[in-house]
C-alpha cells in the first residue's frame, strides 16, 4: 500500500498521496497516520493495530478472554485489509469528483454506502429519513384475515 500525508486546509481534513516511504506519514491537524518507523517488535510496519493493543481491547471486553496467535494474527490481516480497502475506495470516490485529495465525506461515503457504517459527528449534512416499508394490498388482506381469525378466539 502506498503511503499518505496528510495535509491540513482551512475548514476541511484532506489527504493527498505521497510517493515517499511509509516511513514518512506524517500528523498534522485533526489527522493522525502513524509512522511506520516506530513499530514494536509486536506487530509489522502494515499493521494498523498491534498485538499488544489487540490484547488491551480483548480484555477490555472480557478480562478472562485470551486470543490463540492464529486468531491474532487473523484479526490483524482483517483490519489492515479493511483499512487498505476503505482507503482504495475512497480514493476512487474522489478520483470519481475530479478531486487530488482524500477528504472526510470521501471516506464518510464509502463507509456508510459499502459497509453501512455511520461515524458520529461525520454525519451528512442532511437527515436520512426512515424509510416505511411499502405493504401490498395481498399483505394487508392476510393481516386483516389473521386479526379476523383471532377474534373469534
Amino acid at each position: 500500500m502506498s503511503a499518505v500525508s496528510a495535509s491540513n486546509s482551512p475548514g476541511t481534513n484532506s489527504f493527498t498521496p505521497s510517493t515517499s516511504s511509509p516511513s514518512s506519514a506524517t500528523m498534522t491537524g485533526n489527522v493522525s497516520i502513524p509512522n511506520s518507523s516506530k513499530t514494536s517488535t509486536n506487530s509489522s510496519p502494515s499493521d494498523v493495530i498491534s498485538k499488544q493493543r489487540l490484547q488491551d481491547l480483548v480484555r477490555e471486553v472480557d478480562p478472562n478472554e485470551q486470543l490463540d496467535e492464529d486468531v491474532e494474527v487473523m484479526l490483524l490481516q482483517i483490519a489492515d485489509d479493511f483499512i487498505e480497502n476503505v482507503v482504495t475506495n475512497s480514493c476512487s470516490i474522489a478520483k470519481h469528483r475530479k478531486a487530488n485529495t482524500l477528504e472526510v465525506k470521501d471516506v464518510r461515503l464509502n463507509l456508510e454506502r459499502n459497509w453501512n457504517i455511520w461515524i458520529p459527528g461525520f454525519g451528512s449534512e442532511e437527515l436520512r429519513p426512515y424509510k416505511r416499508s411499502t405493504t401490498t394490498e395481498a399483505h394487508k388482506q392476510r393481516m386483516a384475515l389473521i386479526r379476523k381469525t383471532l377474534k373469534k378466539y
